[in-house]
C-alpha cells in the first residue's frame, strides 16, 4: 500500500535568503506595439547577408555540439581584441586583455563575484542602470549609491571624496549614462581612477561603455587608459550597436590580472559554441551591422532638438536614447503614449522618462503621440 494522500495542501516552506523576499524579477515591460521604444534596442535587423553570415557559422558549430566548446573562447577573444583596437584606437589590446560572457550583464556578475561579496561595497552614482544594485545583492556585496549633479554628471570632487571615505572595492560609472545618455570626460575617469588607486588592498574602476558606439565623434573611449591604469575595467556589449541583444555576448577589456580572477569565478563552459560561432561571425561584418549607427545618431540628435523646442530639458546624450523632463504627471503620459502604441520607459527621478531611438517612423509616432498626450 502507497503512502496516503495528505487530505489538504499545506504550502511549501522555503528557505529564500530574506533579503529576495517579496521581490519581483528584473525586467522592463514587454508589449506588442508598433514603436517599441523601451528597452534601447536597436530598430534595425542584421543585413540578410549577415544572417546568412551567422546561419552558416551557426551551421558548422553544431557539428561539434557533440564536444564541449573552447572554455577559453581565444578566437573570440582574438576578434575582439581587434575589433576595439579599431572602434577605439586602442591596438595595444591583446587576448588576454580581453573577457566575454553571455551579456554585459554576466560580465558584470563576474566582476562582482571576484572583487565583491560581503563586507565589501560597490559605490555607483544614480540615476544610473537599474541592475548595479542587483549584482551587488546577489553577491552580498554592499551597494552604496550617491546622486549626481542636476545635469546628471558626476560631480568629480564629491566622488573622489566618497571612494575615499568608503574605500569601494568597485566602482562603476556607466558613459554613456543609462539613462541621462552623458559621457564621462578623460580626465574625470583619470580622476576617479586615481582615487581608487589609493584604497588600501585595491579598488577597481569599471566604466560601462554599453552604448559607446553611438557616442558623438571625437568623444573617446576610457580603453585609451588602460596600459596607465591596471585597475581600469572597459565593459562592452554587441547587444545596441551590432543589433545583436538576441545572441547575448558582452565582453570587457581589463589587464591580464583582472581578466585572471574572472577566469577563476567563471562557470565551466559559459559561452556556448553556437554564441562563439554567433559572436565571431557578426564581429566579421561589422561594418555592415553597424551601417545604421549614423543614421541612428542622426535622429537622436533630431529627437533631441525637437524635445527641447517642445520646452522639455534633454541632458546632452552620446547614447541611442534621449532622456527628457520634467512632465507633470509621466505615469499618465506613459499609459496615454502606450495606447498610442508607443512604449518608452519611466525611470530616474520622478517626471523624467527615456526614449529609444528607433526608425524615422517609430519616431514620428513618438513625437505624433507626445503631443496629443500633453496637449
Amino acid at each position: 500500500m502507497g503512502p496516503q494522500r495528505a487530505s489538504r495542501l499545506t504550502p511549501m516552506t522555503l528557505p529564500l535568503r530574506p533579503e529576495l523576499k517579496g521581490l519581483s524579477p528584473y525586467g522592463a515591460p514587454q508589449e506588442e506595439v508598433a514603436a517599441r521604444l523601451n528597452v534601447n534596442e536597436n530598430p534595425y535587423s542584421p543585413p540578410p547577408a549577415v544572417v546568412d553570415a551567422i546561419a552558416n557559422a551557426v551551421h558548422k558549430a553544431a557539428r561539434g555540439l557533440n564536444r564541449y566548446p573552447d572554455r577559453d573562447f581565444m578566437a573570440l577573444r582574438v576578434d575582439l581584441a581587434r575589433y576595439l583596437g579599431a572602434e577605439s584606437h586602442v591596438d595595444f589590446l591583446e587576448p588576454h586583455n580581453i573577457w566575454a560572457a553571455n551579456g554585459s550583464n554576466e560580465v558584470m556578475l563576474h566582476l562582482h563575484q571576484a572583487f565583491g561579496g560581503p563586507g565589501r561595497i560597490t559605490l555607483t552614482f544614480s540615476p544610473t542602470y537599474s541592475m548595479y544594485p542587483e549584482y551587488a545583492r546577489d553577491t552580498l556585496t554592499e551597494y552604496l549609491s550617491l546622486p549626481r549633479r542636476e545635469d546628471f554628471h558626476l560631480d568629480i570632487d564629491l566622488s573622489v571624496a566618497a571612494i575615499r571615505e568608503h574605500k569601494p572595492t568597485l566602482v562603476i560609472v556607466a558613459s554613456p549614462n543609462n539613462p541621462s545618455g552623458t559621457a564621462l570626460a578623460l580626465d574625470d575617469v583619470k580622476a576617479l581612477a586615481a582615487a581608487c588607486a589609493e584604497v588600501p588592498g585595491g579598488s577597481v574602476l569599471v566604466v560601462d561603455e554599453a552604448y559607446a558606439e553611438f557616442r558623438r565623434r571625437g568623444v573617446p573611449s576610457a580603453a585609451s587608459l588602460l596600459p596607465e591604469t591596471p585597475h581600469l575595467v572597459v565593459t562592452r556589449t554587441m547587444s545596441k550597436a551590432f543589433g545583436l541583444a538576441g545572441g547575448r555576448l558582452g565582453y570587457l577589456a581589463a589587464s591580464r590580472e583582472v581578466v585572471n580572477a574572472l577566469t577563476v569565478v567563471r562557470l565551466p563552459y559559459h559561452l556556448s559554441s553556437i554564441t562563439q560561432a554567433a559572436a565571431r561571425a557578426a564581429l566579421a561584418h561589422h561594418l555592415e551591422l553597424q551601417a545604421q549607427v549614423d543614421e541612428i545618431r542622426a535622429e537622436r540628435d533630431d529627437t533631441v532638438d525637437w524635445l527641447r523646442a517642445q520646452g522639455y530639458t534633454v541632458p546632452e546624450t552620446d547614447a541611442n536614447f534621449a532622456y527628457f523632463g520634467p512632465l507633470k504627471d509621466r505615469d499618465a503620459v506613459f499609459r496615454g503614449l502606450l495606447d498610442r502604441g508607443v512604449l518608452i520607459r519611466v525611470v530616474g527621478p520622478e517626471g523624467w522618462m527615456r526614449v529609444t531611438i528607433g526608425t524615422a517612423r517609430e519616431m514620428a509616432m513618438f513625437r505624433n503621440a507626445l503631443l496629443e498626450v500633453t496637449s
